[in-house]
């Protein structure tokens, strides 16, 4: 869209489109809305000392945690607050409100590993401190559309920590900026997340009838015409969600040198393999429209660059089953074993860390460049589906008949395991792939509502 981001469009969208049955001003604005295009912000992970400095931080952050109603009106950027068990614990929440929250949230995602297949190098044992340490209570982060807001806003932040007594930074890590907001492999990010009924966004051609919102917000009706069970009490509970956050350091190094030892199974085009691995061109371009040469402008362009199904593809000539966008969001295509995808989708906030994509690097050295994805879950049920995606549709392809093969983008490798690209007469089966995105770290948190915030800064 020449003249105008993603973001500022979306403002456009907002209140025009369908009926508002949300608590929207309650509601925090990262649940609901995109992160600018471009974006530059910060993550952070505090720790709790003392259970007056847990509840003298969140005082102080309230006024910068935008609502998904009024989230261009704060000053700088917007700051979005989640909570570990272990953070809710020490800032004193009654025994019978902790008891109400899911078990696996309780347990943490370290504590879930087996659930999740965080095993060999992705295992928790591997991963970067303080994650998994049960240290991380509460994760910020800073969304800004530019980097001078961002840079006001992280000099806000910084104050409003350094100002409370019994709180801790255990970890600061700065993301975006990327060219034209890509990925850490250099792929057009963001691009098919689920429409929302009541959100105030009409969805985008392609998205399908809105999901109910209580797949995503804690205290409405979901797909099955019920809430979902929610934390007690009721102002803790409603307009809240659960976050799953995962810290991914990538090979960029090692995806370069797949491309190219593989090319010449897509006629020696290295991006036509790219395309095929992702379901996308770079550009964000989807292979069901474009399958012979990527189009960067149907790539920017949100009224078509989803408005696709699987309809004429079923064996996966143009788009591979196995795809990393196939098997995210299945769309059409024919499941082995039945699945509703509306109650498995998810809302993401993936950020790239580190310096920008270079398709020309391929050394070892790449690889240990620092660079990334954090990839942010967001759901009323974000411990059971991405347990679910992890275990079943990333390292697993049993519901598309493909075996054993593994998501090519976020799945654990094994040197046994192969890609397949379907081709005629004969198809091909790809070796040698690598794990592209290695787990660093993650936990389960839980998003509260503003009016929450305030009432856990004001416990006894």
């Amino acid at each position: 869209m020449p003249e105008m981001t993603l973001f500022k469009k979306l403002r456009e969208l907002v209140h025009h489109n369908d009926k508002i049955d949300l608590d929207l001003d309650d509601i925090q604005a990262t649940v609901l809305r995109e992160r600018p295009e471009p974006y530059y912000g910060t993550h952070a992970m505090v720790r709790f000392d003392t259970a007056e400095g847990g509840r003298e931080l969140l005082k102080r952050l309230l006024p910068h945690i935008a609502s998904a109603e009024k989230w261009w009106d704060v000053k700088y950027a917007w700051t979005a607050a989640a909570i570990s068990y272990e953070g809710l614990k020490k800032l004193g929440v009654p025994q019978d409100s902790l008891d109400s929250f899911p078990e696996s949230f309780k347990v943490g995602m370290a504590g879930r590993a087996e659930h999740l297949f965080d095993v060999g190098e992705n295992d928790p044992k591997h991963w970067e401190k303080p994650f998994g340490t049960g240290q991380v209570h509460l994760a910020l982060t800073i969304f800004a559309e530019n980097e001078e807001n961002w840079q006001k806003a992280l000099v806000i932040a910084e104050h409003e920590l350094e100002a409370t007594k019994g709180v801790t930074l255990l970890m600061r890590e700065d993301f975006g900026a990327q060219p034209d907001s890509r990925n850490s492999l250099g792929y057009k990010d963001m691009i098919s997340n689920p429409a929302i009924e009541g959100s105030g966004i009409k969805p985008f051609p392609g998205q399908g009838p809105a999901i109910k919102p209580g797949e995503f917000v804690l205290g409405y009706p979901g797909e099955a015409g019920v809430p979902l069970g929610m934390p007690k009490p009721e102002v803790l509970g409603k307009n809240g969600t659960f976050v799953a956050l995962r810290k991914y350091h990538t090979n960029a190094g090692s995806f370069n040198r797949y491309l190219k030892e593989n090319a010449e199974y897509t006629g020696g085009d290295a991006e036509l393999l790219a395309a095929k691995l992702v379901g996308r061109w770079r550009s964000g371009a989807p292979l069901t429209l474009a399958p012979k040469e990527d189009d960067p402008e149907l790539g920017h362009d949100p009224n078509r660059n989803n408005d696709f199904t699987y309809k004429n593809d079923p064996e996966g000539l143009e788009v591979p089953l196995g795809s990393h966008i196939r098997r995210m969001n299945p769309r059409d295509t024919k499941l082995e074993l039945l699945t509703d995808v509306n109650i498995h989708r998810i809302i993401r906030r993936a950020t790239a860390y580190g310096p920008a994509y270079d398709p020309k690097a391929d050394s070892l050295a790449e690889d240990k460049v620092e660079r990334g994805l954090y990839f942010i879950f967001i759901s009323a049920k974000a411990m059971d589906t991405t347990e679910f995606l992890q275990k079943e549709w990333i390292n697993k392809a049993n519901f598309i008949g493909q075996g054993s093969e593994r998501d090519p983008i976020v799945g654990l490798q094994d040197e046994d395991l192969t890609f397949t690209l379907p081709k005629e007469p004969v198809r091909q089966r790809l070796r040698g792939m690598d794990t592209f995105n290695v787990l660093r770290g993650g936990e389960y948190l839980f998003m509260p509502s503003l009016s929450a915030l305030k009432w856990l800064s004001e416990l006894k």
